[in-house]
């Protein structure tokens, strides 16, 4: 199940329930009173509020009834169509309920057993990283004997007004969940990956190649456990919950139910026009007011389409919140779309398997250039690079690659007035393939990918990068704002993901006996040329040696080429600066690899730092004579070993 389960607010579930039972009396939470300050700080109360045990509400209570189905929930009276949604989500999932709901049918009441009931239960989130165990007494707020916020729709059934309860305590309270994003609630579910898509700036809804990938992709996610939601952004701010022509409501939470793609019988394609229907399900958390276009429960399309071929396809048609849409009518009548992906990370499965690494980190000022890490976005060039420095490595020739940023829940400071997202990024650059300190300049380093800027709870980026080292910057948009982060990035290969701490060597003791680097050389080799082809046309499998005193790097092989582009960065911090570098070509043969010549750079600041052509010599020294060919590259060299 769980490698470890924090208890929140050091409540354990297992001692307190015991203790309850051994002094016969129900559980009182002292962490999250029954009273006005567990549901508002801000609003007025909807009226007269008690608190009241299930036992008291209905009889014969239960968590599930019949079991957990998405159609068991309604919003009630707070904004939380998210969380709800999340819910609906949820319950398609069992093997992802049953963490969230730990122990379910111990934790229910049993009528033959009523002295084993202690009016207390337990539920799991993965909140920033952590699996967290939440404890919460039974008592559930109620006006005039009915439960105001979520609810099934079978009156003696509280999984998910529990749940709610739950959700709000870790949140600081009712109020802080009003408002909010379906996917962070989804994460908090499951600890999936979260990736939000603007269906407006993918015109999906026009180009229909487009739309083809993105319902595969989707159709994928689905498949293999992933959860959708989906909302329309109001046109204007106070637009909020308006709705559209067809019945849907703006500024609202759906949950995606199910994708199908169907092939049409004989009977249906003269009328469909088609030989494949790409389908969608939602489900509207209030139960209700549902999509009227195209699909829709009374619409033509369905009166052709005869019980007996609608089980065929198995697609049913209720009134009850839930309603069908053709994939391209939902594109064009929805702006967001949230994935949560559970990406595969064991070995034993025949689906794609993904390598994961995470690491925590915070955005801290400090007066200090050297020690301060919250530099801002890449807009503020002086402080920038002050924020955290993460180094991986692509091992492949070429991998996708998943990157989830997600900053600390801001919701349980809502109460004290603050409680919204700060604006969150990131920042990929290609840096020298030995890198193993903070970058201090952006000189020959690479910038090949970035998130958007958004003040969301997660941003997500999808992007394919080639073999080498890369550093990630993750960032608040303003410097000198502080918090904490999560940063995990999902691999083909193992990534090595870690944080650059050291802004140069460290003294040791060694260094009395060995020397302390007194300078730095960042080469950046761009190309060989002019190579000779020995008679022949055949080409090379081209690769670079650097050389730095005990220290060597390896290229990656050009393969069939004579000249050959290398865009190959190596760093050296140099503790004897009359040692020179030495950049060596070789042919990667079967048996055994053929040198073809090298360079010889001595790396003093005072070189130029430009693009310069060196002519390729044997080997030996300096002036060892010339052999056919050319080497192109940028070499920069400090005395200082934080410039670099």
């Amino acid at each position: 199940m769980f490698a470890v389960v924090k208890p929140f607010k050091g409540q354990k579930y297992h001692d307190l329930k015991q203790e309850c039972l051994r002094e016969r009396r129900l559980f009182e939470d002292p962490e999250f009173h029954a009273g006005n300050e567990s549901l508002f700080f801000s609003r007025r109360l909807p009226g007269p509020v008690e608190w009241k045990r299930p036992k008291d509400i209905c009889d014969n209570p239960h968590l599930f009834v019949g079991g957990i189905s998405s159609h068991d929930l309604h919003q009630g009276k707070l904004g939380n169509c998210w969380f709800v949604a999340a819910c609906s989500c949820l319950a398609l999932q069992e093997c992802l309920w049953k963490k969230v709901i730990p122990e379910a049918k111990k934790q229910d009441w049993d009528s033959r057993k009523p002295e084993k009931y202690a009016g207390i239960f337990h539920f799991r989130f993965w909140n920033f990283g952590d699996w967290t165990d939440v404890v919460i007494d039974d008592r559930l707020p109620t006006i005039n004997g009915e439960l105001i916020f979520c609810h099934s729709n079978v009156p003696n059934e509280f999984w998910s007004a529990l749940l709610e309860k739950a959700y709000a305590k870790l949140a600081g309270c009712y109020e802080a969940l009003d408002g909010g994003n379906t996917a962070d609630a989804i994460t908090d579910f499951t600890g999936a990956v979260s990736e939000s898509i603007d269906l407006r700036k993918g015109n999906y809804g026009k180009v229909l190649l487009e739309q083809a990938k993105l319902f595969e992709d989707l159709l994928k996610a689905h498949n293999r456990g992933g959860l959708i939601s989906c909302s329309i952004l109001p046109d204007i701010a106070n637009e909020r919950l308006g709705t559209t022509e067809q019945g849907l409501v703006k500024g609202h939470a759906y949950s995606v139910t199910d994708i199908r793609k169907l092939r049409l019988g004989e009977q249906l394609l003269a009328f469909f026009k088609a030989e494949k229907l790409f389908m969608i399900r939602m489900r509207n958390p209030w139960g209700r007011r549902e999509w009227n276009g195209p699909w829709s429960d009374s619409s033509e399309e369905w009166q052709r389409v005869s019980e007996a071929e609608r089980k065929n396809l198995g697609l049913n048609v209720t009134d009850d919140g839930e309603f069908w849409m053709a994939f391209g009518d939902w594109c064009n009548s929805f702006t967001d779309v949230d994935i949560c992906r559970n990406l595969n990370t064991s070995i034993f499965s025949i689906h794609k398997t993904w390598e994961k690494a995470m690491v925590r980190g915070a955005w801290l000022h400090d007066e200090d250039p050297l020690a301060n890490r919250a530099g801002g976005c890449l807009n503020n060039r002086a402080t920038f690079l002050q924020n955290p420095q993460y180094v991986f490595n692509i091992n492949k020739e070429e991998d996708k690659v998943l990157i989830s940023l997600q900053q600390r829940d801001q919701r349980p400071y809502r109460k004290d007035g603050r409680g919204d997202n700060y604006i969150i990024g990131f920042e990929i650059f290609r840096v020298e393939l030995n890198r193993e300190y903070r970058l201090h300049q952006l000189q020959v380093q690479e910038r090949v990918a970035g998130s958007t800027y958004v003040d969301s709870r997660t941003v997500f980026l999808r992007t394919v990068l080639k073999k080498g080292r890369y550093i990630i910057i993750p960032t608040l948009f303003q410097p000198g704002d502080v918090s904490e982060f999560i940063l995990r990035l999902f691999t083909d290969v193992p990534s090595e993901l870690r944080e650059l701490k050291l802004d140069k060597p460290e003294p040791g003791c060694a260094s009395f006996l060995c020397g302390y680097p007194q300078r730095v050389t960042q080469l950046s080799i761009h190309s060989v040329e002019g190579l000779n082809r020995h008679g022949g046309s055949r080409n090379a499998n081209l690769y670079l040696i650097i050389k730095c005193g005990k220290e060597r790097v390896l290229s990656s092989v050009q393969k069939e080429c004579m000249d050959a582009v290398f865009d190959t960065k190596v760093i050296f911090y140099r503790k004897d600066i009359k040692d020179p570098i030495v950049v060596q070509v070789w042919n990667k043969k079967l048996l055994c690899d053929r040198f073809v010549g090298q360079v010889t750079v001595v790396g003093e600041p005072s070189d130029s730092r430009e693009l310069r052509t060196l002519q390729l010599r044997d080997k030996g020294a300096p002036d060892a004579p010339p052999v056919t060919g050319q080497l192109s590259l940028k070499v920069v060299s400090t005395d200082d070993l934080t410039e670099l």
